[in-house]
Parts: C-alpha cells; sequence; structure tokens
C-alpha cells in the first residue's frame, strides 16, 4: 500500500514516521526547512524518554503532482488549511485511494452518509465554499479521531509526547474491508486504530472539551491545569460544554462520560499551552471555526441557542485577528 501523508508536521511526521519505521511505503509532503532536513537526514522521532529513531520515507517532496497516486491519503493538516489543498490533493488519488482527514472539530463530511434528516447539508463554517466536498468524494473519505501528542520541536524532527489512538470509522458505520486494512496497517506500526461503528459520537467527545478549553486558554494565556482550578473559567468550560451537549443530543449523539469528568480528564494534562493558544502565540490562524463556529451553526440548524460558544468563538476570531496583524475594521 503506498500512503502519502499531506502536512507532516507533528502529528502527521508521527504516524509517517512510525508507518515508514515499520516498512510502509510512505510519502511525506512537507515544505521549507522541514523538508530540506527530511531529504538530507530523514524524519526524526523522538520519545518523552528521549528514545530517537530515524524514518526514511520513500519520497519527501512538496510537489503532490509529482509524487503521483497512493493507496491511502492522510490529510495531517489543521482543518483551516485543507481546503486550499483539496484541489491539488486530486493529484494523489486514483480510482479507489482512500482519505483519512487528522482535523480537529466537526469535519466538513459531517452530514454525509449521515442517514438523518440534514443527510448531505454542507457545514459552512468548515467547507464555505464547497472545495472539501467537491474535491474529496464522500466515498474516499475515512473518519478518524486523533489523540496522541506531539510536536515539532526543529526542522526533520518530531517529539512525541503521549498517545498512539487513532479511532477510526467509515462515515456510514459499516466495518468495510478497507478499513480493517487501514487499521492493520497502523497496528502493525505500533499505533492503536479501533474501529468505530459511530464514529460521529467519538469526534463530539474529543471535541466536547476543545471547544471550551482551547478558546479560554488562548483568551487568557492560560495552560488546562489553571482553567481547571480556576472557578470562574472551569464555570464556563461547563456551561459551553452543556450548550454543546444540548446541540449533539438534538443531532443523536449520546456522552459516555459526564462533563466533571470530562472536564477533570482535561485538567490533569496539568501545565500544558493548548493548540489553540500555540497557534495565537505564533501568530497563526486558529481551529475556532471547526471548534467552535461549526458547533454554533449546528446549534441554530436545530434551535438550540449556544450564546455562550457564540461568545468565545468571537472573541477568538478577533485575538486571532490582531495577532496576525491583520487591518482592523470597524
Amino acid at each position: 500500500m503506498r500512503i502519502c501523508i499531506v502536512g507532516a508536521g507533528a502529528i502527521g511526521g508521527y504516524a509517517g514516521a512510525r508507518l515508514a519505521l515499520a516498512g510502509a511505503e510512505v510519502t511525506l509532503i512537507a515544505r521549507g526547512a522541514h523538508l530540506q532536513a527530511i531529504r538530507e537526514r530523514g524524519l526524526a522521532l523522538e520519545s518523552a524518554e528521549g528514545a530517537r529513531e530515524v524514518a526514511h520515507p520513500a519520497l519527501a517532496t512538496d510537489d503532490m503532482a509529482a509524487a503521483g497516486a497512493h493507496d491511502l491519503v492522510i490529510a495531517a493538516v489543521k482543518a483551516q488549511s485543507l481546503p486550499a489543498l483539496a484541489p491539488a490533493m486530486r493529484a494523489l488519488f486514483h480510482a479507489d485511494t482512500a482519505v483519512l482527514p487528522m482535523q480537529n472539530g466537526i469535519p466538513w463530511w459531517y452530514f454525509s452518509k449521515h442517514g438523518g434528516p440534514h443527510e448531505g447539508r454542507r457545514i459552512e463554517s468548515v467547507d464555505p465554499d464547497g472545495l472539501l466536498a467537491a474535491h474529496i468524494e464522500i466515498e474516499r473519505v475515512i473518519g478518524c479521531v486523533v489523540y496522541p501528542a506531539a510536536e515539532l520541536a526543529a526542522p526533520g524532527v518530531v517529539r512525541h509526547i503521549e498517545g498512539n489512538r487513532f479511532s477510526l470509522g467509515e462515515p456510514d458505520g459499516a466495518k468495510t474491508e478497507r478499513i480493517q486494512q487501514v487499521a492493520r496497517l497502523f497496528n502493525s506500526a505500533g499505533l492503536k486504530a479501533p474501529i468505530r461503528p459511530r464514529i460521529r459520537s467519538e469526534i463530539w467527545v474529543k471535541l466536547w472539551g476543545n471547544l471550551a478549553f482551547n478558546p479560554i486558554s488562548a483568551l487568557a494565556r492560560a495552560t488546562l491545569a489553571e482553567i481547571g482550578a480556576h472557578p470562574l473559567a472551569r464555570a464556563l468550560a461547563r456551561d459551553a460544554m452543556l450548550e454543546a451537549q444540548a446541540v449533539a443530543g438534538q443531532l443523536g449523539v449520546e456522552f459516555g462520560v459526564s462533563i466533571e469528568q470530562r472536564i477533570a480528564g482535561a485538567a490533569e494534562v496539568g501545565a500544558h499551552k493548548t493548540s489553540m493558544l500555540q497557534d495565537i502565540e505564533a501568530g497563526r490562524a486558529t481551529e475556532a471555526d471547526a471548534l467552535l463556529g461549526a458547533v454554533a451553526e449546528l446549534g441554530r440548524l436545530v434551535g438550540v441557542p449556544t450564546p455562550r460558544i457564540d461568545a468565545l468563538y468571537a472573541c477568538v476570531k478577533l485575538l486571532e485577528q490582531t495577532a496576525r496583524g491583520a487591518p482592523r475594521t470597524g
């Protein structure tokens, strides 16, 4: 199986290195100094304990057209970056290519093969121009919920912090031969890949905490432990999560853990800066649309008010604009 990782940064680099080290034929799509380092020295994977392995992909390039067709394309860029890449990604597809998106938040394909009253509806917050739906056919998509934490420590160096689970699920819940093949591939590389018949429920459980803790962290410049220990911030997170739970409930989603369990789990991570805070500090675009905007959009769709989520979304979008030095309006 030929595998292409589009976005061989922290998570994509971790998965790509593990697969390559297990003997898979892996192409890494990267750019700049990171790409140059991979070409010259391979992709180094460091563990939290300091162990180091070096993976050598079959190909490392910034040119998807030159890479050619692959059997599995793993899209490991953040949700806000994927629409711009979708047209070029078609050069990586053959008739049966599967696409495994590794993004946080509500995915663009959420209502495709959903089977409910909103079947086929586009999520404007994450696919405003329909580029994803147009260029990545739903028949290609395998859902994925990402749990590992990793960071790009230096060009050509990925540091794995914790976790190795990538939950998988077909949009229609079927246990197809292709998803079993992908799960076996991941397992052979030391990655846990359970197949979930209700992948959307697992998407919501991860999103549940992210939509509250990430924006509060970015706005307050606070770690997860600090938010969990602050009564007012913890209460705000809980209220935002209650709104999200009400939206998900209207879509037939049930949570297998309580809000307090989810909050406690996040707080126990400790003095960790969320990815949204890291993006703000680096002047990058955030995942606010997929984490907050999409949930607010779904709230409007099912008639559930989301005032706290709306407020967090507005504040993060303004902060994103000012942090990136964009022209101010008004």
